[in-house]
């Protein structure tokens, strides 16, 4: 069984209170747990103390990133909370810096991962309809996927020496949401992946 860490990045506010990421990580937390599993959850309204952060991080082998996509990207809490989790562990913890040596400072840029025999999973809830994505005709995204919109999330758990899990997406989750279908497809990507 593995050691799972499950991190809420939603960060309330009076446009959206985050009840479908929060049911997200409890349906997780205890699918997972009946497993067999050890879960730990944090969320960004906890106490974040660094040290304590980072001791998740050597204790998990999997880590489940819950996030809605605000303008494109994580929330401000959770870009908070990478600053200051992330930076810390780049003694040796997530990160031996960047894993350039003296010897070749030009090649091997994100190279030091440190926590190279865990996984992660992005986990996002959407206002964009799932067409949006994959479709070159789209005008927004322009053909791109889930996954190129959010590499920036993936080259941070790589910088690490993590590997990615399949990516969960729930979408149009404000205009025309399928919350119950949503969450069946959850927990098979769940059973299928951990």
């Amino acid at each position: 069984m593995s050691n799972i860490l499950i991190i809420n990045a939603h960060e309330p506010s009076p446009f959206s209170q985050g009840k479908l990421n929060a049911a997200l990580v409890e349906k997780a937390r205890q699918q997972l747990s009946d497993k067999g599993h050890q879960v730990r959850v944090v969320t960004m309204q906890d106490d974040i103390i660094v040290d304590e952060q980072l001791e998740h991080f050597e204790w998990a082998d999997r880590i489940i990133l819950q996030s809605p996509v605000n303008w494109m990207t994580i929330p401000w809490s959770f870009k908070k909370y990478m600053d200051d989790v992330f930076t810390g562990g780049m003694g040796g913890t997530l990160c031996n810096f960047d894993g350039r040596s003296a010897d070749e400072p030009k090649k091997n840029y994100g190279t030091g991962g440190a926590r190279t025999n865990t996984k992660y999973m992005l986990s996002f809830t959407f206002n964009a309809p799932e067409e949006s994505f994959n479709d070159e005709n789209e005008y927004l995204f322009e053909g791109r996927s889930v996954d190129d919109l959010m590499f920036h999330m993936h080259a941070n758990f790589r910088f690490f020496g993590m590997s990615a899990l399949p990516t969960f997406a729930c979408y149009d989750v404000m205009k025309n949401a399928d919350i119950d279908n949503d969450f069946k497809r959850f927990a098979a990507h769940l059973d299928e992946n951990f």
